[in-house]
């Protein structure tokens, strides 16, 4: 979302600013030429008025006559002229008559352009206007500016002066005033993106707190909330009513434990006192009664049933102490501790994997969690088969893995295996409550374990506790 954001404020921004800098750009190249144009209209009109009374062609020229040497006088100074400015500018000038032959030219043979911007510049002469709007040169384009005047005698166009000049030191000068400008928009895109990056932490630092306080409470810290201090007035809101809402589902979640443990306290008082009249009864019935038998059995699961509710209340709040732990070395002491038992059924237990593999875990909760697992796998375990527990790190994680031989459980079994108080209809003989799994599963959860479950081939159950490698970000590292 902060990728996006950024995206669309730069976007938006460079967007501005070359709005307003390009039309600069032009404007400033606009300017410029300008400033050639009239520069060279001022040239034409000085050639115009000296050409103006050298326009005859063909006429008896006496050199005794006063009138022919002050046209010659005039036409080699306009021919002078013309010369020194080509040499001294580098620009095409010259006077021609009406049909295009010249009259005077510097470079000597210079003639009007047959088609392009000098014939369209000489064109526009003829009818008595001058050249004023020549097409825009960009510094990147190598062309030339053509600019035209009529000369005038007697109120008729008699010929016209025409120019045609080199751009290479106009088009220099673009470029250089461009580089400024270029700087200024380059400087304001710099501060346009550390704007934009705070603008977007503003509007986003309670998006993030929010997005973090959520996922503490997702994995079972109730008390997180989130300090609105900052941000939009929308998203302050937010936090607020996000607050609210957490307090609210932390209470009735509160309520929902003390009403779970005080119930699984309360009712093991009257069921004690209920299994102790049973045995009292049964002194009295004949050896082996079936019924009673069943009475006592059905009592005593409940009594487990009430032991197990009230340890998932307990697992459920109480707070993960986590610590740096070898998990590989805890994991091998509950195996120790639940081999007599599995001897005792026929199962081989035994430990397996890495010797050392360190984790961020609560030792009692994990150590709870395994007991809980290993046992639900020696139940299940038929004797002679076997029952492996091994520890791997992968990753950033940790795990533990605790593969049984027994018969494993369906694809639709899996997908509901850790649910409170479900049994498999295949091991409704079998002793328990069904919350052991999800014991471990609150148990994990608080610590930000994970268990999962999967099919052990060619059959059984395979266990799957991953918990983190590294310490949290709100725990502090091991010294």
């Amino acid at each position: 979302m902060r990728t996006r954001l950024l995206a669309l404020l730069i976007a938006l921004m460079a967007a501005v600013l070359l709005a307003l800098g390009f039309p600069l750009a032009a404007s400033m190249a606009a300017a410029e030429q300008q400033a050639v144009v009239v520069d060279r209209i001022d040239d034409t009109a000085r050639f115009a008025s000296l050409a103006q009374y050298v326009t005859a062609r063909s006429q008896a020229r006496s050199p005794t006559t006063a009138e022919n040497r002050r046209r010659d006088e005039r036409l080699a100074t306009l021919v002078d002229e013309l010369d020194r400015y080509h040499d001294l500018y580098g620009i095409r000038a010259g006077v021609f008559y009406r049909d295009g032959s010249a009259m005077a030219a510097a470079p000597s043979g210079w003639q009007v352009p047959a088609q392009g911007e000098g014939a369209a510049a000489f064109a526009e002469a003829l009818v008595g206007r001058r050249s004023h709007d020549p097409p825009q040169v960009w510094p990147w384009q190598d062309d030339r500016i053509a600019v035209a005047s009529p000369v005038v005698r007697d109120g008729d166009v008699v010929a016209v002066v025409l120019t045609d000049s080199p751009t290479g030191p106009m088009r220099s000068r673009i470029l250089h005033g461009w580089l400024p400008l270029a700087a200024g928009e380059a400087a304001a895109m710099l501060v346009a993106v550390a704007v934009a990056f705070r603008m977007t932490a503003w509007v986003l630092e309670p998006v993030r707190v929010l997005d973090k306080a959520a996922h503490d409470i997702a994995t079972g810290r109730l008390a997180s909330r989130v300090a609105a201090m900052s941000g939009p007035p929308e998203l302050r809101r937010l936090a607020r009513s996000f607050n609210e809402m957490a307090d609210h589902v932390e209470t009735v979640l509160e309520q929902q434990r003390a009403f779970v443990a005080d119930a699984s306290h309360q009712l093991r008082n009257p069921l004690s006192a209920l299994l102790l009249r049973i045995d009292l009864l049964a002194l009295e019935l004949p050896e082996g009664n079936e019924e009673i038998a069943s009475v006592r059995a059905e009592g005593r699961r409940l009594a487990r049933v009430l032991d197990d509710l009230l340890g998932l209340a307990l697992a459920e709040h109480a707070p993960a102490d986590l610590r740096l732990t070898d998990v590989a070395a805890l994991a091998a002491g509950r195996v120790a501790a639940w081999r007599p038992a599995a001897e005792s059924k026929g199962v081989e237990l035994r430990a397996g994997g890495s010797g050392a593999v360190t984790g961020w875990a609560d030792p009692i909760a994990l150590s709870s969690a395994l007991d809980a697992v290993v046992d639900n796998a020696v139940k299940f375990t038929p004797a002679g088969e076997s029952v492996t527990v091994s520890t791997a790190a992968e990753g950033d994680r940790v795990t533990v893995e605790v593969a049984d031989r027994g018969p494993g459980l369906t694809e639709d079994e899996l997908a509901r295996v850790g649910d409170r108080f479900w049994r498999s209809s295949r091991h409704q003989n079998v002793s328990g409550s069904g919350l052991g799994l999800s014991i471990s599963r609150a148990l994990l959860a608080a610590g930000g374990a994970e268990i999962s479950y999967a099919r052990n081939e060619p059959h059984g159950l395979r266990v799957l506790v991953s918990l983190p490698r590294n310490a949290p970000d709100d725990e502090p590292e091991a010294g």
